[in-house]
């Protein structure tokens, strides 16, 4: 079950593409509406749908075939779970995973929607009682995996029990062009020949157009409603970093994150194994997960991961279709992924609960050539799919742009901003230099080699000749007597082959998807070799100095969040199911900022229903009274703190930064506040800043006026939203820090509310 349904609210709102379809004449749509609002609250504990819920839901409830592309953590599951409450009968959902099913059942039925599913995960005795069950009419939903479906006993089980709708999860497994193709999902096409009159609903996060489509085709759908959500993830900080001490770099990354767990994605086996290994031998919870890990020990990892007692799975891409864990604040991915569709969707695996995390890849051109060299073993026409896939991975990791603003673009969906706010190339731009001589230099060796040979060569022989290498190739084919020879010596080989790579991002050169890929000159480069136009290239990524937490956590008393969390994890660990199933961090982090005090209060709460009330009211109330018997209630700055903060707070606020706000909205400047408590005005505007990040209203007509805002923002623009020493040398008199640092978090406040 999808949590923290409110959190996002209208965020993330934006519908590519919505096309509804006629009702389907065979079914006879429902008399009377349901009350789905009153069922969402009531089942759920959520006051208000995300973006295209409601709808998709309607159309299910109308009889229509539904494809729906919605984000990790936005809000699929409910789409079916909901109209299974809605009206009698059964709704069949087709899961690919027997972790995902036990998951999504202990969910529902701790929120009292009945609930079943059957898989080889249980023994005779249990099976017997679930189809028992069934048979009495007393689910609603059951999960079952493709082939238990297709056995010919179930079929005319599934006549008997009054199927109303079959919900396809992680349709795009029944698509050979999809990145996860299971060949067992064709089957399900027989239901729709079996079970004409019944609609079906097709759910997927990750689908290109070409995709979807094929959905449709392989599930013989009849002219289904389409719904495609942004795939804008707010809440996620994208960050690329150099490969320069692995383990090191990871080690480092979770001490700067001590109270987080997450998952850390590796290429091989081998790797999730000795990681975990080194982690644990520094104090750190680790386990493995990959296919060959023994089923009990996996099963164990997993069940681990997902009640809190293990901190970090190191993991294959085997790990997550599915893993409901909504608290994992961080995915570190320590190979790079063989294509953008597994990195958008294992990096959506983090922050499922709206709350800000982090995404880092540890790039390595040495992943790239390890890459290369698989890719040869597979047929030819995989080949040439596979190289295309990495070479837009690796254009992905090595872009200086706005790395959300390219993830959106290769969905096919545009971005108004060019600056997210959330992600290393917006935060601190990597700099720039003038690559003109450079670009020259590889643009013409690439030249004189198509002209001396009258054939092409791949991008590590140009580096050969470019460096003066004495390679067999080279001397063979006589390359070291052309003119371009050893005119390189001024950069590194992995220098030239980072310049050359930005050469093919910039369109300057192309190369070809044959088993030995050429490096070619396109119309554009040889435009710029003659005319010597001038060429910025932009300095290669790089491992940070040191690893910065960006991830904040909405403003509460952290005192009780720990104390309602030990209850929790009491309360879980009695039922032996995760935590999260309980509650939500973020329903536990309102309840430590909100303190409700009678079951009205608690019951606003989000993810508070009437379940949950009743099964878990009583010792939470009870636990934050002890709480307030012992400890003042805390007073935060921003009291408007509902079910749907606008967005993500990043820190609590200093007495110090209340201060100033009280001032700041009594109407006095900031040269009046600094001049009442002793201090420059730079140190208000800090404070104002501060606020802002944390959640807060600044007007900032009353910092810099409009003339001044234009100018700055074209001065960020031009000099990097992290370069305010920078900006603020290039507007001259004028402009003070401070005001810069409230004008930079303004706007990131503003782009991640859009």
């Amino acid at each position: 079950m999808d949590l923290c349904n409110d959190l996002h609210g209208s965020a993330n709102a934006l519908v590519l593409a919505i096309r509804r379809a006629p009702i389907n004449p065979l079914v006879t749509p429902m008399p009377d509406s349901p009350d789905l609002h009153a069922l969402l609250k009531q089942y759920f504990g959520y006051a208000s749908f995300r973006p295209l819920q409601e709808e998709i839901i309607r159309d299910a409830l109308a009889g229509r075939d539904v494809i729906a592309l919605l984000p990790t953590g936005g809000g699929k599951s409910l789409c079916f779970q909901l109209p299974a409450l809605a009206r009698d009968g059964l709704t069949v959902v087709v899961s690919p995973l027997i972790a995902l099913m036990k998951d999504q059942v202990d969910a529902l039925t701790a929120s009292g929607v009945p609930a079943t599913f059957l898989n080889s995960s249980l023994n005779a005795n249990d099976a017997r009682a679930r189809m028992r069950g069934l048979h009495n009419g007393e689910f609603r939903l059951l999960y079952a995996a493709p082939e238990r479906l297709m056995l010919s006993g179930m079929l005319a089980d599934l006549e008997r029990w009054g199927v109303n709708l079959f919900a396809i999860d992680e349709a795009h497994c029944i698509s050979e062009w999809g990145h996860d193709f299971r060949p067992e999902y064709r089957q399900i096409a027989q239901l729709r020949d079996r079970f004409p009159q019944v609609p079906f609903m097709a759910l997927t996060a990750t689908a290109t157009e070409r995709v979807r489509e094929d959905i449709a085709e392989q599930l013989k759908l009849r002219d289904p409603a389409r719904y495609v959500a942004s795939f804008n993830r707010p809440n996620l900080n994208y960050r690329i970093s150099a490969k320069t001490g692995a383990y090191g770099q990871v080690l480092d990354f979770l001490r700067a994150h001590p109270r987080d767990s997450g998952i850390i994605y590796c290429q091989a086996r081998k790797t999730t194994e000795s990681l975990a290994e080194k982690l644990r031998a520094d104090g750190i919870k680790a386990a493995p997960y990959h296919a060959e890990v023994p089923k009990e020990e996996r099963s164990g990892n997993q069940e681990g991961f997902l009640r809190d007692e293990i901190r970090v799975i190191c993991a294959t891409i085997a790990f997550g279709m599915g893993i409901n864990k909504p608290n994992v604040r961080f995915v570190i991915h320590y190979d790079l992924p063989k294509n953008i569709e597994g990195y958008y969707q294992e990096t959506g695996r983090a922050g499922r609960d709206g709350l800000p995390s982090e995404c880092l890849l540890l790039f390595s051109p040495g992943d790239v050539q390890k890459y290369l060299g698989f890719i040869t073993e597979k047929p030819p026409a995989e080949q040439v799919i596979a190289r295309e896939q990495l070479s837009q991975m690796v254009h992905y990791a090595e872009c200086s742009g706005c790395r959300r603003v390219e993830l959106l673009a290769y969905f096919g969906e545009g971005s108004e901003e060019e600056n997210c706010g959330a992600c290393d190339n917006c935060l601190t731009p990597r700099a720039t230099f003038d690559g003109t001589v450079a670009a020259q230099k590889f643009m013409s060796c690439v030249f004189r080699i198509r002209q001396a040979s009258d054939f092409g060569t791949g991008l590590n022989h140009v580096i050969e000749v470019l460096t003066g290498a004495q390679s067999e190739r080279v001397l063979k084919w006589g390359h070291d007597k052309l003119t371009t020879y050893n005119i390189g010596h001024e950069h590194t080989r992995s220098e030239w082959a980072a310049i050359g790579r930005e050469l093919l991002r910039l369109g300057f050169l192309r190369q070809t998807t044959d088993k030995f890929p050429v490096i070619e000159l396109t119309d554009s480069g040889r435009a710029v070799l003659t005319s010597r136009t001038k060429v910025t290239l932009t300095k290669p990524v790089t491992a940070p100095d040191k690893v910065v937490s960006h991830v904040g956590e909405i403003a509460c008393d952290e005192l009780l969040f720990e104390k309602l969390r030990r209850l929790r994890k009491e309360l879980a660990d009695a039922r032996a199911v995760p935590s999260y199933i309980v509650f939500s961090d973020v329903a536990l982090r309102q309840m430590a900022r909100l303190y409700p005090q009678t079951e009205g209060d608690f019951s606003r709460i989000s993810g508070v229903g009437t379940s949950k009330l009743r099964d878990f009211g009583a010792q939470f109330l009870e636990e934050i009274a002890a709480h307030l018997r012992a400890n003042p209630k805390q007073i935060f700055a921003d009291e408007s703190f509902t079910q749907k903060p606008s967005a993500p707070q990043r820190t609590k606020l200093t007495e110090t930064v209340v201060a100033t706000l009280h001032y700041w909205r009594g109407g006095r400047t900031a040269e009046e506040i600094a001049h009442l408590r002793d201090v420059k005005p730079s140190t208000i505007y800090g404070h104002l800043a501060d606020a802002v990040d944390a959640g807060e209203t600044v007007d900032l007509n009353r910092v810099l006026t409009a003339d001044q805002q234009t100018r700055a923002a074209k001065a960020f623009y031009q000099f990097g939203w992290g370069n305010i020493p920078g900006t603020l040398e290039s507007l001259g008199s004028g402009f003070d820090y401070g005001q810069l640092k409230v004008f930079r978090a303004v706007k990131n406040r503003e782009s991640r509310r859009n």
